[in-house]
């Protein structure tokens, strides 16, 4: 008894001791589950976890990420580039230069002339091009039968050049105009009466009334000179001249030394025109051609003075 009783006074110091320790804290933090503020901060940082970032993808990535998704679906069957175009190797000539240009067939001559005015700085306005005749703005070349190794004729001055001399040419124009509205209709006048009382010749060229057509590859011959002789006109248009040739001999004009060409209908005969080209300074200089075809009158005025005068 007594060993039991002197036993149970231990075992309850025990009991207590266990008791009370099961009701203490651990260290570093109080009853109601906070830090205590005395506790270093470093040791429960350590003690704490860090908390892993969720795992996400920055704006930047995303949009990398879609664009080499977009390329990818491109390469592996997006839009397919279209077929080459076809070329046809040309050769430009203007002033004495000459250009090796490469350009697509299907291409209009608009499209030509914006190609010279890279080349040559002449603006498309200003430009007289020429294969076997003026080339069309509106039309390709592949349906004025463009080949390889053809040579393109281009004429004309840049606009510094052309002001340098407009003045004179305008005013030379308008006194030729007021001239021939104070006097009679030239087929009436008697230096021109004694050409064309002979007649429509036999061998002229068909006419075609209301029609224009581009030069023909082929001189235009049968016509009559002042004189009563047959004529025939050449347009040379790789060396930029005019060639008038009768019986007798062959005249080399440069197209450049031509100042004016003026044409009449010829009465009751209006399918056909009297032309003349004026080589100097006055009407004294004007060489006669009768029995124009009409098809070709707008043809040797583009041709022989080129649109960009009128510029």
């Amino acid at each position: 008894m007594a060993a039991a009783a002197s036993a149970s006074p231990d075992s309850e110091e025990g009991s207590g001791m266990d008791a009370e320790e099961g009701q203490n804290p651990p260290p570093g933090s109080r009853e109601d589950g906070e830090p205590d503020q005395d506790q270093d901060p470093a040791a429960i940082a350590e003690t704490e976890e860090p908390e892993q970032p969720e795992s996400s993808s920055s704006p930047s990535s995303s949009s990398s990420a879609a664009a080499a998704a977009a390329q990818a679906s491109v390469s592996n069957g997006g839009d397919q580039p279209g077929p080459e175009k076809e070329l046809v190797e040309l050769k430009v000539i203007w002033n004495k230069n000459k250009y090796d240009v490469q350009f697509p067939l299907d291409s209009t001559g608009a499209d030509l002339k914006q190609k010279i005015h890279a080349l040559t700085g002449l603006p498309p306005t200003m430009q007289k091009v020429m294969f076997k005749g003026l080339v069309p703005e509106e039309k390709t070349l592949r349906e004025i039968k463009v080949i390889n190794g053809a040579k393109i004729m281009v004429v004309g001055s840049t606009i510094n050049d052309v002001l340098a001399v407009s003045v004179p040419k305008d005013a030379t124009q308008q006194e030729v105009k007021s001239e021939e509205t104070k006097k009679e209709p030239l087929c009436r006048q008697k230096q021109h009466r004694k050409v064309l009382d002979k007649g429509k010749p036999d061998d002229v060229m068909p006419s075609v009334k209301g029609a224009q057509e581009r030069l023909p590859t082929v001189p235009l011959s049968g016509m009559y000179n002042k004189s009563g002789g047959k004529v025939r006109l050449t347009f040379k248009l790789e060396q930029d001249q005019l060639w008038i040739g009768t019986k007798e001999r062959t005249e080399k004009l440069p197209m450049g030394s031509i100042k004016n060409v003026v044409s009449e209908p010829i009465e009751g005969h209006e399918d056909y025109h009297m032309m003349a080209f004026q080589l100097g300074p006055t009407e004294a200089s004007y060489y006669w051609v009768y029995w124009v075809p009409t098809q070709f009158v707008d043809a040797i005025k583009d041709t022989v003075l080129g649109k960009w005068q009128y510029f």
